[in-house]
């Protein structure tokens, strides 16, 4: 992907990095930063990456995104090794580290293309990998982690609607460490002066319409196909291509006060599951794991589902839920894995590759990205049946323990403990290999 955004296709695919590069360039230059010195798109934290990527220089639009690329690398990396390291625990016995949920994030960013390392959104992936692998044994940790990656992109900030439902005390695990990040960060940014512009990456795209890869678009953008009163045009200022026709800035709007109340709704939704399971959260760490990342995975897709944004880096927000389930071989994940990858697949078939026929109207890319969008729908719809059914399940949390080598050692344990006088040849026999 290096190669391919910086030196073969850098206009289609790593246009945001020069964007980056150029707010650099009036910082170091003009002595002119973004927050500090007027309105953003963006918190403030996101100023550390780009200016990080400076090393390569800011008047060289080949030498920063090579910088960019390279630092991009090593964050995942880091995101990389933690999955590698994370605990396997599955129903209070210890098994074997797994590779796999590293081999699905690698699998996933080449999947995603280049929108996986020429976005912001590569830089708080790791950020949101490492706060679940260590959420259940160091919370304030995670806590930390997550936001920090809101500062950097306001998204991660979501995900500590997942996390303060599996904590014991969550005001000391949670709150006050979200409390301490902020603090810091409004602390630095009141003596750089910014204090006006500290919360303007909330207001300052307020005002857009419905973007052509919205989820909520799709009516629109199938209408457009056959209705000539319905378009995809772009707009200059925000540089994004949107649909409009009757009653395209209204659901806009309408989307703008939905996306509030679903993500208000998930946290209550969550906090009933953790309700639900009662003393079987504390005492059963697979069914804590489970909610976590099941609630994790929930509201990242309903940022996307309900947002009237619908920029292609956003896939890459479901991700780290999926690969850290996979890390700690958590069992019923097989199948979620798999659809989205294929949702990741279509993303990069879309974007870059096929987004010139969808702001021209061509039928077959549009159908892709209409298909995307309903999987990003069901993907919503199949975590909330998990969590149900998760809530329900007296042992195991979901699917068919022969699915998953971790569920089978956990059933065969059991079982093993209702015969007299196992054998040591037959305990080792039930072991995952």
């Amino acid at each position: 992907m290096l190669v391919l955004g910086v030196f073969l296709r850098p206009s289609q695919t790593f246009w945001d990095i020069d964007l980056y590069r150029w707010w650099m360039w009036q910082g170091l230059n003009d002595g002119t930063w973004p927050v500090l010195d007027g309105p953003w798109v963006y918190p403030v934290g996101a100023l550390v990456p780009m200016l990080t990527a400076a090393t390569g220089g800011t008047d060289s639009t080949t030498g920063y995104a090579l910088a960019w690329s390279l630092w991009v690398t090593a964050f995942n990396a880091v995101g990389l090794v933690a999955l590698l390291h994370a605990p396997r625990v599955v129903g209070h016995r210890h098994i074997e580290r797994t590779t796999a949920g590293a081999w699905w994030w690698v699998g996933f960013t080449a999947l995603l293309g280049p929108v996986a390392m020429g976005r912001l959104d590569a830089v708080v992936a790791p950020l949101v990998v490492g706060a679940l692998v260590v959420a259940l044994r160091r919370p304030r940790m995670a806590a930390a982690l997550l936001t920090a990656g809101a500062w950097v992109k306001a998204a991660p900030g979501a995900l500590l609607l997942a996390l303060v439902v599996v904590v014991r005390r969550p005001w000391r695990e949670v709150v006050l460490p979200v409390a301490l990040v902020c603090a810091g960060v409004v602390a630095l940014v009141v003596l750089g002066g910014g204090r006006e512009h500290l919360l303007s990456f909330l207001t300052e795209q307020g005002e857009r319409g419905l973007q052509a890869e919205s989820v909520g678009a799709t009516p629109w953008l199938l209408a457009s196909l056959v209705d000539p009163e319905v378009g995809v045009e772009l707009n200059a200022e925000l540089i994004t291509w949107e649909v409009h026709g009757p009653g395209a800035q209204g659901a806009a709007d309408a989307l703008g006060v939905l996306f509030l109340v679903g993500i208000a709704a998930a946290g209550v939704f969550l906090w009933w599951c953790a309700r639900r399971l009662g003393p079987r959260l504390w005492s059963d760490e697979t069914a804590r794991a489970q909610l976590l990342v099941r609630g994790a995975l929930l509201v990242a897709t309903l940022l996307i589902v309900l947002n009237k944004v619908g920029s292609p880096q956003f896939i890459g927000w479901i991700a780290p839920p999926v690969a850290v389930a996979l890390a700690l071989r958590l069992p019923g994940w097989r199948s979620t894995a798999w659809f989205v990858a294929a949702i990741a697949g279509a993303t990069q078939l879309i974007f870059p590759w096929g987004y010139p026929q969808i702001t021209t109207g061509g039928v077959g890319m549009t159908l892709v990205l209409a298909a995307r969008n309903v999987a990003l729908v069901v993907l919503a719809a199949t975590v909330v049946l998990d969590l149900l059914r998760e809530t329900h399940a007296p042992r195991l949390s979901s699917g068919d323990p022969d699915d998953d080598p971790a569920a089978a050692a956990h059933v065969a344990s059991d079982e093993d403990a209702l015969v007299p006088g196992p054998t040591p040849e037959h305990q080792r026999d039930v072991q995952p290999s």
